[in-house]
Formats: C-alpha cells, sequence, structure tokens
C-alpha cells in the first residue's frame, strides 16, 4: 500500500519528486508507527500562484509559502485509529518552485529540500506545531531524526 498520493497542479510532472516524497513518507510512517493504521497523505505539488490562493482561502493570509498542511485529525485521534478501510491523514501542499530556491538560499540540496517540505508538512498532519519554542524543539527533533536516518543531511549538495 502506498502511503501517499501524488498530484501535480499547473507544473510538469516529474517522477524524481514522486520518489523522493514517498521515501521519505514511508520513513515517517514506519517512525510513527502508522503501518498498520491504514492512512495515507495527499500531495499536491504546485506553484507559487496557487500555493499563495490557497494560503489566502484557507488561512486568510494572502502571501506565497513554502508548504502548507491540512490534517483531518487531532492529535489524540490518531492514538485511536485502526480503521479497516484506508483513510487519509491529510493534504501536504508544496510549491516546487520555492523548494527550488530554499535548497540555493541555505545551501543544499533540492533533494534535502523537498524531502524536508514532506516531513514538515508529515508532522504537521500529526498534530506537531512550532509556534511554541518547546513545540519546535520536538517537531525539529522529529524530522531531522527521519532525514538523519534517510542519511539526507544538510550539508548534502
Amino acid at each position: 500500500m502506498d502511503v501517499a498520493e501524488i498530484n501535480f497542479l499547473d507544473i510538469e510532472e516529474n517522477q524524481e519528486y514522486v520518489d523522493i516524497i514517498n521515501k521519505v513518507l514511508k520513513k515517517c510512517f514506519e517512525e510513527e508507527n502508522l503501518n498498520d493504521k491504514n492512512l495515507y497523505v495527499n500531495i499536491v505539488l504546485t506553484n507559487p500562484s496557487n500555493i499563495r490562493k490557497m494560503n489566502k482561502e484557507y488561512r486568510n493570509i494572502d502571501k506565497e509559502t513554502d508548504v502548507l498542511s491540512f490534517p483531518m485529525f487531532e492529535k489524540d485521534e490518531l492514538e485511536k485509529r485502526k480503521n479497516l478501510n484506508q483513510d487519509i491523514l491529510g493534504d501536504i501542499v508544496i510549491s516546487i518552485e520555492r523548494v527550488k530556491e530554499q535548497s540555493k538560499e541555505y545551501g543544499h540540496s533540492f533533494e534535502r529540500e523537498l524531502s524536508y517540505m514532506a516531513v514538515h508538512g508529515f508532522y504537521h498532519l500529526m498534530g506537531y506545531d512550532h509556534i511554541e519554542e518547546k513545540d519546535k524543539i520536538i517537531m525539529r527533533q522529529k524530522e531531522e531524526n527521519i532525514l538523519q536516518k534517510l542519511k539526507i543531511g544538510k550539508d548534502e549538495k
């Protein structure tokens, strides 16, 4: 069973993006013991214009961003999830153009930046956030754990 359904919205389809995201989300599901929960993530890869529209429509922020996450469950609901029918964990929308820009800006590979966006979005779906510093520390540790286990480091170019 695939853990992700990946869609391209107004950008060219790219198998490399699909492979990177699938690898990362499989590791996320494994680390968070979700393989038996029959859940999947819907991923939309798009352009800056579309993600800006979504950010305005759903968050009332008229600004382009790199990643948006739309969880389907509260954090405590996930603990009880044992459905037999496959259900969506949530949606993650990623601006591929922003991924390219930020990989250059931060001095690491496109793979690392796209992987980080997928992991970051996944942990938002899992109920984690980074508004409060104590929560940010927990979320960042989880994100880095996944990337380290996949050997996708910050200094990789």
